[in-house]
Order: C-alpha cells, then sequence, then structure tokens
C-alpha cells in the first residue's frame, strides 16, 4: 500500500495562498489530489499542512471536499512528515508538493514501480539527477528511511525539504534515480511565482490532455507561453535553505 503524502502550505512568500488559486476551474491543490487519485498504485491520499493559522484555509477546503488533511509543524516538514506517516502507520511514501498541479500519473507510477520492484529504500525521478520538468517531482520512500532521516537530520534544509538527508547519504540508504530517455528538465511546469501561474493558465485553457508529453509538444510549438517563466531557477527554495543552513 502507497499512501501519498502532498505537502501543502498558504505562506509562500513568491505567491501567497497559491495552493487555493482556481487554476482553469479548479482550485491548484484539488488538480494534484485529484491526478494522484489516477495513480494504479496509490491507495491512499493525505493533504500535509501545517498548525500556522494561515493553513486553517487549507483544512477548510480539504473538509469540505472530502480529502484528508492532517497537520504539523511550519518549518520542521520532516517532523509533519514523519509524525502523519507514524500516526496513519504508513509503510510506503510517495512524496508530492502542491505546487506540481499538472503532476502525470504515470510518471508517478513509473517511480512507484520502480521502487517496488527494485526493493529500495527511496525513489526519486530528480535526485541526483533532475530529467524531468520541474513540476513532475516524484519521490517515493519508506516509513523506515523517513524515521532514519527524522532521527539524524540536523541541518535546516534537512528538515524543510523533507528527504534531503536520505538521498544525500547513498552509504545509508539503498537509492534509485529515475531517468528520462530525454532530459526535459529545462521546462517549467510547477507554481511557485506570478509568472508561473500565468503559463499553467496558458496550458489548462488550451490543452485538453494534460500528459506531460502533450504539455511539452504544446510547449515546443508555442515558444512565447514556453519562455513565460524560463528565467526561474529551479529549487530556489532548497538552495535558499542551504544558504541558511545551522545545525539543529
Amino acid at each position: 500500500m502507497i499512501t501519498a503524502i502532498v505537502q501543502a502550505r498558504l505562506s509562500s512568500t513568491r505567491l501567497p495562498g497559491k495552493v487555493l488559486l482556481d487554476l482553469g476551474g479548479k482550485i491548484i491543490l484539488q488538480r494534484v489530489v485529484d491526478n494522484l487519485k489516477n495513480s494504479k498504485y496509490i491507495d491512499n491520499t493525505i493533504v500535509a499542512t501545517s498548525i500556522d493559522f494561515e493553513d486553517d484555509k487549507i483544512v477548510d477546503y480539504c473538509n469540505k471536499a472530502n480529502i484528508n488533511v492532517l497537520r504539523g509543524s511550519l518549518e520542521d516538514v520532516l517532523d509533519r512528515f514523519y509524525q502523519i506517516a507514524k500516526f496513519n502507520n504508513v509503510k510506503h511514501i510517495c512524496r508530492v508538493t502542491s505546487d506540481c498541479p499538472l503532476i502525470d500519473p504515470q510518471i508517478v507510477d513509473t517511480t512507484i514501480k520502480k521502487y517496488l520492484e527494485g526493493n529500495f529504500e527511496y525513489v526519486s525521478n530528480n535526485h541526483p539527477l533532475a530529467t524531468f520538468p520541474d513540476g513532475m517531482d516524484v519521490e517515493v520512500f519508506s516509513f523506515n528511511a523517513l524515521k532514519k532521516a527524522w532521527k539524524e537530520a540536523r541541518l535546516k534544509s534537512e528538515r524543510e525539504h523533507v528527504t534531503p538527508y536520505i538521498w544525500k547519504n547513498p552509504k545509508k540508504f539503498k537509492l534509485f534515480n529515475v531517468v528520462n530517455g530525454k532530459n526535459l528538465s529545462q521546462y517549467r511546469l510547477t507554481i511557485d511565482e506570478p509568472k508561473d501561474y500565468k503559463l499553467l493558465l496558458e496550458i489548462v485553457t488550451r490543452l485538453d490532455d494534460l500528459s506531460m508529453m502533450s504539455i511539452i509538444n504544446f510547449l515546443d510549438k508555442n515558444e512565447d507561453v514556453k519562455k513565460i517563466n524560463q528565467q526561474i531557477m529551479r529549487n530556489e527554495g532548497y538552495n535558499k535553505s542551504i544558504n541558511e543552513d545551522i545545525i539543529r
């Protein structure tokens, strides 16, 4: 049984409240949850938000939409994931962030399948090498790996972003990196800034098929749309955390 845990908060500095924005007639967080429902392997999805008062709106939305939601630390997201997984007796976790509204369930399933077949402790399609578009990021890992990271991780970047302690320690964990046949890492399909929102609106209003390759083909034929957010750096939030790292 694979449980998807979707990380969500409203206190984004670059685009506040982004996860509850309307994207082509559907809330961004709802798009993430609905796409995960189309996975062949995911049995349950939990939205993991924080105890911060701003995130009351996420809880209210999830309750109205019949989405499982639990709360934890705002800044120590590793602890949030660990406590939620422990409380729900989760053995295998698929981590997706709520800023990936176009996450392709086929990409999710490719990553999960490799995790299950290879008896790995952690499988992702973005560490150490990202060959999928930003916004198609999937991580699958065992509760035991999460627990070990929770006990041992000390740096801010390791606590704030959940999995760095795992993928930075290949001698401690059995890891695998899913690599795409063609490097598509230059495409940006996540939402972190207003320009991302503008690009995603173009995609969802002009396309019926929102699979990854359909989107890529659309962007290749519409360079003006593709260029909307191309100058934004990938993993800006994680890089900021590294610069602020302190030993806890």
